[in-house]
């Protein structure tokens, strides 16, 4: 018997109701760094953002006044290209010392190349026609500014630590001359050397204490300028190619199920559909001469429907019902686990409304699945659950058969993939030999 449970609060189930998660492969975060290490990678950062910014403003200025100076003369335009060259080479430079900085890669946008059949003067010019290699010359330009700020901050905080730590050493060795007053007299201490030594390392210590804060600024100031510079149009190339990416694998995946419910429907329900309409041809001719077998064949009539039907209502789970538009997700995966051959439980705590994009993908991922757990699995049971967490909808399906399940081309699994990349969902698989599988997908509602 087929067990279902349906919810529609908005709220998420206590965590002691909720299975663990298996978790798939997942990019690599930030690295996590100590207090030490930020501030030493914060430091190198900022002292090194003024000579390299220093030199790269020297040469694309130079190049670029020069390529202005000749540009009557065609070899000017060709020094200006040398100029976007070397700008790109100290963006790439830049790029690195920021995934040394934040810990992580930092996204590289994607060059303008020239193509096969390019003209000399085309294929010269490719750097100029490339929007980012103006965005490299403007980095190269103004982020001296930046980098000398960043530059500045760094010694100042450095030299007054390192110099209020040592001062009760090298105090002894300043001149006083003929006014012996020092910081500690200044700052109403009083005067004598302890004082002294005292002012200075109190400011040493000042220092050291905001030293942190002060190279994280200075670091903060070179980078965000590099930042949009340099990577953010690599971050709107990536989204645009996330965008074509979902669009040609919601395409691919429709597709295939269009190719695969044609298959099916020919080698199934069309085929019982067609020896139907013989045995009726059959029996009408018995009906007159033999009424006992014209009854045996009507029988046989009357089963070929039965499974035509049957087999219909099967791959009418792979097309969206008109009960997923009419009352949603929920009901329409409790109909479909009444279908099924094993007891499936479902439970469904998911608000009303959700788009009908992510529902249909919900939908299309429980059908698969439970296919999956009823022809390959062996399992005697099977539970649903679709629960949203932090504006995602979680579609979990777990069964106690004898596992390993894969992903390989060619299984229902890889097209599960194709068809949640439209919607910028994912797919987890937990299937070890022996069992049991879970399998989840995650499909964000925006």
């Amino acid at each position: 018997m087929t067990e279902t449970l349906v919810m529609t609060p908005t709220s998420t189930p206590p965590a002691a109701d909720r299975a663990p998660v298996e978790r798939g492969p997942v990019e690599r975060g930030p690295v996590q760094r100590g207090l030490v290490q930020r501030t030493l990678h914060d430091s190198a950062y900022a002292l090194t953002a003024f000579p390299i910014a220093l030199v790269a403003h020297v040469l694309v200025v130079t190049l670029v006044a020069l390529g202005v100076a000749l540009s009557v003369l065609l070899g000017g335009v060709l020094v200006v290209v040398v100029a976007a060259l070397v700008a790109r080479a100290f963006a790439v430079l830049e790029r690195i010392r920021m995934r040394s900085l934040r810990g992580h890669v930092v996204p590289s946008p994607t060059y303008l190349r020239a193509v096969a059949g390019d003209g000399f003067w085309r294929r010269s010019l490719t750097a100029l026609r490339d929007p980012q290699s103006w965005l490299d010359v403007v980095w190269a330009l103004v982020g001296l500014l930046t980098g000398t700020a960043a530059f500045a901050i760094a010694v100042v905080w450095w030299a007054a630590v390192l110099s209020g730590a040592s001062y009760w050493f090298w105090e002894r060795f300043v001149p006083r001359g003929e006014d012996p007053s020092g910081l500690g007299e200044l700052l109403g201490f009083g005067d004598g050397r302890g004082a002294d030594i005292a002012a200075n390392t109190g400011l040493g210590v000042v220092a050291l204490l905001t030293l942190p804060f002060a190279v994280r600024f200075a670091a903060l100031v070179h980078s965000s300028l590099a930042s949009v510079l340099l990577t953010s149009r690599a971050e709107l190339q990536g989204r645009v190619a996330r965008v074509e990416e979902s669009r040609e694998s919601a395409h691919r995946a429709e597709a295939q199920s269009l190719r695969r419910l044609e298959r099916d429907i020919h080698d199934g329900p069309q085929q019982r559909l067609i020896r139907l309409g013989m045995d009726l041809g059959r029996a009408r001719i018995q009906l007159s001469q033999d009424p006992d077998t014209a009854a045996r064949t009507l029988d046989e009539a009357v089963a070929q429907t039965r499974a035509a039907v049957e087999e219909l209502r099967a791959l009418s789970r792979g097309i969206a019902p008109p009960l997923l538009v009419d009352r949603g997700l929920a009901a329409a995966v409790a109909e479909m686990a009444d279908g099924q051959p094993i007891p499936v439980r479902v439970v469904a705590e998911i608000p009303t409304g959700l788009p009908l994009a992510v529902e249909t993908a919900a939908y299309f991922v429980v059908a698969e699945a439970l296919t999956n757990v009823v022809k390959h699995s062996g399992a005697d049971r099977a539970d649903v659950t679709l629960v949203v967490v932090d504006d995602r909808l979680q579609v979990t399906v777990d069964d106690d058969g004898r596992g390993g399940a894969t992903g390989v081309p060619g299984h229902g699994l890889l097209g599960l993939q194709e068809r949640l990349d439209g919607v910028d969902g994912h797919l987890l698989l937990a299937s070890p030999e022996g069992g049991p599988t879970r399998l989840r997908a995650e499909v964000p509602l925006r």
